[in-house]
């Protein structure tokens, strides 16, 4: 197995800030999670869930970060890497906003900054996988290189598209 650099884990844009996750970010977070229809999550079991993630951290040298607008300072989602459906060494971007955040190209600005961090890890391709259904996160796919590669059928999520992106 090849040995990677651990991503830089403070990413900063023109407009935005990635930085660790803390656990006042809890009662955002389940907000955000709470967007996607189903009931909120108890900010106790999101409090639990980031420290999980702190830990996976740790361990594998990737992460999933908060993502705040640098002037007004709130919460509007995350961006990241992850394992997810791939691997360490070939993670998966991933990244959710709320609602109120969508159509401003934070997604992009976000996982653009991912992609840099990824590429300075040495990995050289990243996967990406999202609901067929959802076209705007294709659109952000697409604007950032990715290219699909195949298309699955899962019992919860339905069909699920496969994008990968080699890195510099």
């Amino acid at each position: 197995m090849t040995t990677y650099e651990t991503m830089p884990f403070h990413l900063e844009t023109e407009r935005l800030i990635l930085r660790p996750w803390t656990l006042s970010d809890a009662e955002e977070f389940s907000a955000l999670l709470a967007e996607r229809g189903k009931e909120k999550p108890p900010v106790e079991r999101i409090r639990s869930a980031i420290g999980e993630l702190l830990a996976a951290t740790r361990t594998t040298g990737i992460a999933l970060l908060p993502v705040q607008r640098r002037d007004e300072g709130d919460f509007i989602g995350y961006c990241g890497l992850i394992t997810g459906r791939s691997t360490l060494e070939e993670p998966e971007i991933a990244y959710e906003l709320f609602r109120r955040a969508h159509g401003q190209g934070y997604a992009t600005e976000a996982a653009r900054a991912v992609l840099g961090a990824a590429a300075a890890t040495g990995r050289k391709r990243l996967w990406a996988t999202v609901g067929t259904w959802n076209t705007p996160s294709l659109r952000v796919l697409e604007k950032l290189g990715f290219e699909q590669d195949r298309v699955t059928t899962e019992e919860e999520a339905g069909e699920v598209a496969w994008l990968v992106r080699p890195l510099p």
